[in-house]
């Protein structure tokens, strides 16, 4: 039994340090509330990884694992151009404590959708006498690291404006879904149809950008001038 629960905690855990759900664990703790953020890792983790020791070995014939990963890619892009979206005013506390959970939770089940700590999962739970022990042991290694990119992201988040911080928040979904789609596809899809569509792609996400940070330093201008306004009256 220790053995099954040790052996899942530490493969998940090495596997996921430095990986992308530890980066977005820093980078949603930039943006929401630690509490929310751990708990939608939590949830998050919880369903992938229970789905995957539920099916085991089956999960592969039911959904293939390039399905899985399109999926993943897809949600990944989509997350890049909404996490440029200007929020609008908050209609209280609870309301963004619960939007926020099902962000995270949803970014980190899908995320993991066809990745490895998922597979790793499957595989433990086909010859484990114990299948919950290597659930607890895999969720468990996915809080821990995360809780560990939570710690960065209150760190760093204090010290760069919010637009910079969502910015490359965006960034970073975008490099995520684009390589993804792009392995998945490489071998299965004419090499300049990856191109052409990844070149439209990045142009739109560059645009989107473009646009969102435009406003910054626009504000930016309209302060320092009004500073400039105020010393000369002086």
């Amino acid at each position: 039994m220790t053995r099954e629960l040790l052996g899942a905690f530490l493969l998940v855990f090495a596997a996921e340090m430095g990986d992308k759900t530890q980066i977005l664990a820093m980078m949603f703790a930039t943006k929401y509330r630690a509490v929310s953020v751990l708990t939608g890792i939590f949830i998050g983790a919880l369903l992938n990884h229970g789905l995957a020791v539920l099916l085991g070995c089956r999960l592969g014939c039911i959904i293939p694992i390039p399905v899985l990963t399109t999926i993943a890619g897809l949600a990944f892009i989509y997350f890049a151009f909404s996490s440029l979206k200007r929020e609008e005013s908050e209609n209280g506390k609870v309301r963004r404590y619960k939007s926020a959970v099902i962000t995270v939770a949803s970014a980190f089940f899908i995320g993991e959708l066809g990745d490895k700590t998922q597979l790793a999962a499957i595989t433990l739970s086909m010859s484990a006498a114990y299948p919950l022990l290597i659930l607890i042991g895999t969720v468990s290694a996915m809080v821990i690291t995360g809780m560990m990119g939570i710690w960065i992201g209150n760190k760093v988040g204090k010290r760069i404006p919010e637009v910079f911080i969502k910015t490359i928040s965006a960034i970073l979904f975008f490099i995520f879904g684009s390589t993804r789609l792009i392995m998945t596809f490489w071998n299965k899809v004419d090499f300049l149809f990856i191109l052409m569509e990844t070149i439209v792609v990045t142009a739109a996400f560059i645009w989107t950008i473009t646009q969102f940070i435009q406003p910054y330093y626009q504000n930016k201008s309209v302060k320092r001038l009004k500073r400039l306004i105020r010393s000369d009256k002086i």
